[in-house]
């Protein structure tokens, strides 16, 4: 009979729960067999308990997504941790990963943490909110398929996981995927200035005044101005929140 599942095993399933689309856990995915890998345990375990911890997920809930039915108490554990403390769970995720695979965290995250002339408890600090703001890119860009939600480019170094509601505008909204839209990086300029906002049917919509300033560039006018009134690109989970879009076209932080 196999051993009961630790804390830590359960933390990097739940990491990668985070990582790779609903549809696409199984037993095959070379994730899964990564990770089976990396706990000594096989596939096919590994692949049940990613559908494990769909059947807490809300957003699977919302689109009437039941996951796995049967689950165990460390899943629910690790979940309401997370609803708790995200970014202390996350970081901790990541370190187990990079522990695991004998490597810096900065490698697992895949983060550049070179430039941080500093030492000690300042240092932690940087790195652990780049780390997270790492996990966020890969949750909400995966959630999207690695597209722009409004050009369908999919070019992911030219991607962006950009916030809905700003990083420093509410702690407890920086890691959720429902404050995140996948967007290149001109539009993700526009969004973060206000300059475009997205309404409550998910409609591209520009500032008048900004439309009105790119006539004078009619390559880009034109270029912009085919966007406009169109649907969002919506990903099959983590579909942004209307409240939060809401928020956005208020503005009251800018």
């Amino acid at each position: 009979m196999a051993n009961n599942w630790t804390r830590e095993e359960h933390i990097l399933a739940f990491n990668l729960y985070n990582r790779i689309p609903f549809g696409k856990i199984n037993k095959s995915n070379p994730e899964v067999i990564e990770l089976a890998s990396l706990i000594d345990r096989t596939p096919s375990s590994v692949g049940m308990k990613l559908g494990n911890f769909g059947r807490l997920d809300p957003v699977l809930k919302a689109r009437g997504v039941s996951g796995l039915k049967n689950g165990a108490k460390g899943e629910v554990e690790v979940w309401e941790e997370f609803k708790e403390s995200p970014e202390d769970l996350v970081y901790e995720s990541e370190k187990l990963r990079a522990k695991r695979h004998n490597i810096d965290i900065s490698q697992s995250a895949e983060i550049v943490i070179d430039d941080l002339n500093l030492i000690g408890k300042d240092r932690e600090i940087l790195v652990k909110q780049r780390v997270n703001q790492s996990f966020f890119r890969r949750r909400v860009l995966t959630a999207y398929d690695n597209k722009c939600c409004i050009t369908g480019l999919a070019i992911p170094q030219l991607l962006v996981a950009g916030h809905i509601i700003p990083w420093s505008q509410n702690i407890s909204l920086r890691l959720n995927p429902q404050n995140g839209l996948s967007l290149n990086m001109l539009h993700d300029k526009a969004f973060d200035r206000g300059l475009m906002w997205i309404d409550e049917n998910f409609i591209i919509q520009y500032s008048p005044e900004f439309l009105e300033e790119q006539k004078q560039n009619s390559s880009g006018y034109d270029w912009m101005k085919q966007f406009e009134g169109k649907r969002l690109q919506l990903p099959k989970g983590f579909q942004p929140s209307v409240e939060y879009l809401k928020a956005h076209k208020a503005g009251a932080w800018r």
